[in-house]
């Protein structure tokens, strides 16, 4: 795909990001429906502008009831953007009630919310987790490195979730992101203030939204100075580097993931371990700038070994026998889900999240200078590199980026994975929050 948009692409683009009029609304069924019937019967249609542009259409069944917590149900909403979208759900029993959005981020599923689900609902929501754009048993976006990567732009993204918010029926309810879906979930509350009205954003700081020139008509700006280039910077160091987003930008990332040496199985769970607070070397601390020798104090699945894939990368840190029987949080059945589910899909429909950034660049500098000015918060894990990882945005986010931010949290015993690593502690906090808005 090329870099940039033509005009066509982004007036097409931005057309798409409007709610369907006619946007029906799902109402449940009810508790008594099993998940297996869900699959065939509890599809919903709404109304959606945007052309299903993707060749990745095999339907699939819904998730086992078994390998979920009772509570949750596996179902799908068709025609959402062009997406057939898959979404696990609680508090769907009885009556009415306030809607919650989950968004999950990589490499996760809306699997990942399982333990805070049946909690939130049991607080009063319907709790609605998608498996977003490119992942999971969503299905009508396009799995080709060389396909149509302008879908996975982040506004198209907002777009996505807008379409799944109107099909449930709700005007307004919190969102709350995690890992790349903490981006999702702040733009979300910077396009739509009204529909998204409060936001808890986990594990990734957003920094903000970018600027414009300003009153530079009569006053023209200097020439602009080439920038820091963290890429080269970090390929001359003495052990040589490389930024893990620009490894997924590359052709050959998936493949790596997909099919490892080590075998799908160990690679995931060698790599949650890796982030996770198992792995006791994780021990963050703040960055005093983004330059290569700054940066190069992270792990290495941040500031990979330039010569390693991800594959390569976990492989040198694999937790031992004794680490993985101690672990609760993630055990072998939980970990037999992601490995189904990436062994069938492979990994690119979330890198692809990663290269399209520049695609979006222009159309979302419609919003700068734009602030979330609804309730915030933000939850991290204790030994979590990703709230530092972006020397300077956990502060931009409490100080300028968030106007109403209640409250940040950084929780004992969590790597990067907090809401399945310490699921209690970060169901009591989001409930705190919640209830508060």
């Amino acid at each position: 795909m090329p870099a940039s948009m033509t005009r066509r692409q982004l007036i097409q683009g931005l057309a798409a990001m409007a709610p369907a009029a006619a946007a029906a609304t799902i109402r449940p069924t009810g508790g008594s429906l099993m998940a297996a019937t869900i699959g065939a019967s509890a599809t919903a249609s709404t109304a959606s502008t945007a052309p299903s542009a993707a060749p990745q259409t095999a339907q699939i069944g819904p998730l086992a009831s078994d390998v979920l917590p009772d509570g949750i149900r596996s179902r799908f909403v068709d025609n959402i953007n062009g997406l057939r979208i898959h979404v696990l759900e609680a508090g769907f029993e009885g009556g009415r009630r306030p809607g919650l959005l989950l968004l999950h981020g990589f490499p996760e599923l809306a699997y990942s919310w399982r333990n805070v689900m049946v909690p939130l609902a049991e607080a009063g929501y319907h709790v609605l987790a998608p498996d977003l754009r490119g992942y999971g048993r969503t299905t009508g976006w396009d799995d080709d490195y060389d396909g149509d990567l302008a879908s996975f732009r982040r506004l198209n993204v907002v777009r996505d979730v807008l379409g799944l918010v109107s099909a449930f029926g709700y005007r307004s309810l919190p969102v709350i992101g995690h890992d790349f879906g903490s981006p999702v979930a702040a733009w979300c509350a910077i396009v739509r203030p009204d529909v998204f009205t409060s936001v808890a954003l986990m594990s990734a700081p957003f920094g903000g939204t970018s600027s414009l020139p300003f009153d530079t008509a009569d006053n023209p700006p200097s020439p602009r100075t080439p920038g820091y280039n963290l890429t080269a910077e970090l390929a001359t160091l003495p052990r040589p580097r490389k930024h893990y987003q620009r490894y997924y930008t590359t052709r050959e990332a998936n493949e790596n993931m997909w099919h490892p040496p080590q075998g799908l199985q160990a690679f995931i769970r060698g790599y949650y371990h890796y982030k996770s607070a198992d792995w006791p070397d994780n021990k963050p601390f703040r960055l005093a700038s983004r330059t290569a020798l700054e940066m190069a104090q992270m792990p290495t699945y941040y500031i990979m070994d330039q010569a390693d894939g991800m594959a390569e990368t976990v492989a040198k840190n694999m937790p031992s026998t004794a680490q993985i029987a101690a672990n609760t949080w993630l055990p072998d059945d939980a970990l037999q889900v992601y490995v189904e589910e990436y062994g069938r899909t492979g990994f690119q429909g979330g890198l692809n999240h990663y290269r399209s950034g520049g695609i979006g660049a222009q159309e979302q500098q419609l919003f700068a200078g734009r602030t979330i000015d609804q309730p915030s918060l933000f939850i991290a894990g204790s030994s979590d590199w990703g709230s530092y990882q972006s020397p300077g945005a956990l502060e931009r986010m409490q100080n300028q980026a968030c106007t109403d931010m209640r409250a940040v949290h950084m929780v004992d015993g969590a790597g990067h994975w907090v809401q399945q690593e310490q699921p209690e502690e970060t169901s009591r906090l989001l409930i705190e929050f919640l209830r508060s808005v």
